[in-house]
């Protein structure tokens, strides 16, 4: 039986919003990122979904959910989100951004509201693991939760090559 792990801003929204969910606590590696964290847990890591915080050129915060095993093409997420540039905020500015640290990030009960874009193929999947807002922490949800309680859009922004 998995140890439970104790409230955080993410789980309580879940809660909030009569989200069913899974918990898989895991040992959190640093920079390990979502290769790790789907490898000792067992799952395939193309449903292990990372929270990104990135910035467009106006520094606007924005929320990416990407495969784990996937990177995204920032020009053509900008492209289709309507933005001239897009990057990946460094941590500290992640960090204030959505209230968690980088490797405990998650799209739920962040500190501000920012848009949330999808990979789309992520909508297709059955179940994904999603950071529950602490580091060594995911929760098992269906992705379509995203849609429905953060509005997220779907994009089409990953890059061709596998992370492994």
């Amino acid at each position: 039986m998995a140890k439970h792990v104790s409230l955080t801003p993410a789980t309580q929204f879940l809660k909030d919003n009569k989200v069913v969910y899974t918990e898989h606590p895991y040992d959190y590696l640093e920079h390990g990122g979502a290769l790790h964290s789907a490898s000792v847990l067992g799952w395939d890591s193309f449903h292990v979904v990372k929270t990104l915080i990135m910035q467009d050129q106006d520094a606007k915060p924005l929320v990416v959910l990407m495969h784990g095993n996937r990177k995204v093409s920032t020009k053509n997420l900008a492209r289709q989100i309507g933005a001239k540039a897009v990057e990946t905020c460094v941590p500290e500015v992640a960090n204030r951004h959505s209230g968690y640290l980088v490797g405990g990030t998650s799209p739920f009960g962040t500190r501000r509201a920012m848009p949330v874009f999808i990979e789309s193929t992520i909508l297709a999947l059955p179940k994904i693991l999603i950071n529950g807002g602490r580091r060594g922490y995911l929760v098992g949800i269906d992705p379509q939760v995203c849609v429905t309680l953060l509005g997220a859009r779907a994009v089409q922004c990953a890059l061709a090559e596998v992370l492994t």
